[in-house]
């Protein structure tokens, strides 16, 4: 009957694999990880069953920290995208439920099964399918969702994981097996039943964070709607002053011309061409994208800083839709930014040019000192304690559905945002029709 037992095993140390896999996510390609995680982590597992054959489960469940679940971390860890409380948090999720899982299996076998280990092969047969269905279908993509949007608050609740997995080895081994120590039965189920509520209660915790995180982010997005079209509409409120003064500037020029004053005429027309580019706050020759560097212009004004513009666009079909989230989150970024300094260290540029098959667009901001972001990361999400952070994932998002990439990072005491577009994506972009 020490088959079912050693099959149970094999078949618990597979499925915590898959538990953790589900819901972490990998620095490499998914076929590179696959191909890393059968070459490091096959052996270690057909090591551990060996042992649970040679030296019994009850030695093996004492040492099954060593053995297994700190070189299984090591592995995961370098392997891992997040290195930090993500990351930590996510293992022992994985960890911890697979041990209840094993620990409640255990206890079931010794009471109803007769220690013949068929019950604990069958329970665990069916429960870790069921705990991996439950994480597809209603876990997976919230929680991936919440690990690239929530930065803080991992690290506690990790070391909160770590306590139970903690908590649950040693209640369920030491000094000996649970099932030697019927005394500390009712206690052991306690923990057992403790651990659900406790995740439930996490969880419920970091859903309202992403919800919240969604709910800023549709604001956010609403507003950046609001000022584009308000834009437009004082645009247009000025081009229809500069055609009503238009009657007023012909008659004009025909009285200076009519009388042979050439060179006055000139001078007035010139006066005229500035007062209309200064009308249609002409920055681009696409509307949209014009809209939104009136907008910000004046809010830069407002701050008094320094604001310079390199937008060497014409006005061929852009996706616009796209090309304003990114413009608006940048510079509305980039206002936050220099709201906290010294009047005269406030500068903002935006660059947009063509470099071969690319559109190139470069924000960069004064930002505070203290601020450090290396290239290929993002900083947390939020304001409080950041310069930047809440729009960089929708530019990020913005940039992807353009087959296209972000980076950002400080460097001599500024914020750059860099987002590089394919040309080819934008005739497939909707809306750039």
């Amino acid at each position: 009957m020490t088959l079912f037992r050693d099959l149970s095993v094999l078949w618990s140390l597979l499925h915590i694999l898959v538990l953790f896999m589900l819901l972490y996510r990998s620095r490499y390609s998914r076929r590179k990880t696959f191909l890393l995680t059968g070459v490091i982590m096959g052996p270690l597992i057909l090591l551990n069953v060996a042992g649970v054959m040679l030296f019994g489960s009850a030695l093996m469940g004492k040492i099954f920290i060593l053995t297994c679940t700190l070189p299984s971390l090591m592995f995961f860890w370098f392997v891992s995208k997040d290195k930090k409380g993500k990351f930590f948090f996510t293992f022992c999720l994985a960890d911890t439920v697979a041990l209840w899982i094993i620990a409640v299996t255990n206890v079931l076998d010794f009471y109803f099964g007769g220690e013949q280990f068929i019950v604990m092969f069958i329970g665990r047969l069916l429960l870790f399918p069921l705990a991996e269905w439950a994480a597809v279908r209603h876990l997976r993509k919230p929680y991936l969702e919440l690990q690239e949007s929530v930065a803080e608050g991992w690290g506690f609740f990790a070391g909160m994981m770590a306590f139970y997995y903690v908590l649950l080895a040693v209640i369920a081994n030491f000094p000996v097996l649970i099932t030697k120590r019927p005394q500390e039965l009712p206690a052991f189920i306690l923990v057992l039943v403790l651990m659900p509520m406790t995740y439930a209660t996490i969880f419920v915790a970091m859903y309202r964070q992403l919800l919240l995180f969604r709910k800023q982010q549709s604001e956010r997005i609403l507003q950046e709607q609001k000022n584009i079209v308000e834009a437009q509409l004082d645009n247009q409120q000025r081009i229809r002053k500069m055609k009503h003064d238009m009657k007023g500037h012909t008659v004009t020029l025909s009285g200076l011309l009519a009388v042979g004053k050439i060179q006055e005429a000139q001078e007035y027309l010139k006066r005229v061409e500035t007062e209309m580019d200064t009308l249609q706050g002409k920055f681009c020759a696409n509307p949209y994208l014009n809209a939104v560097f009136i907008y910000y212009s004046g809010r830069l004004e407002k701050l008094g800083a320094e604001c310079r513009l390199d937008i060497q666009v014409g006005e061929e079909e852009l996706p616009y839709m796209e090309l304003c989230q990114i413009l608006s989150n940048g510079l509305e970024n980039a206002c936050d930014a220099i709201k906290g300094l010294d009047i005269k260290e406030r500068a903002v540029s935006v660059q947009m040019k063509y470099s071969r098959d690319y559109l190139i667009m470069r924000l960069r901001n004064r930002c505070q000192s203290g601020l450090h972001v290396e290239r290929g990361t993002i900083p947390a999400t939020g304001k409080e304690g950041h310069d930047h952070g809440f729009g960089l994932l929708t530019i990020q998002e913005a940039a992807v559905r353009l087959d296209g990439e972000m980076f950002c990072y400080t460097e001599d005491g500024n914020f750059v945002l860099d987002v590089m577009l394919p040309c080819r994506s934008f005739s497939s972009t909707p809306a750039s029709n």
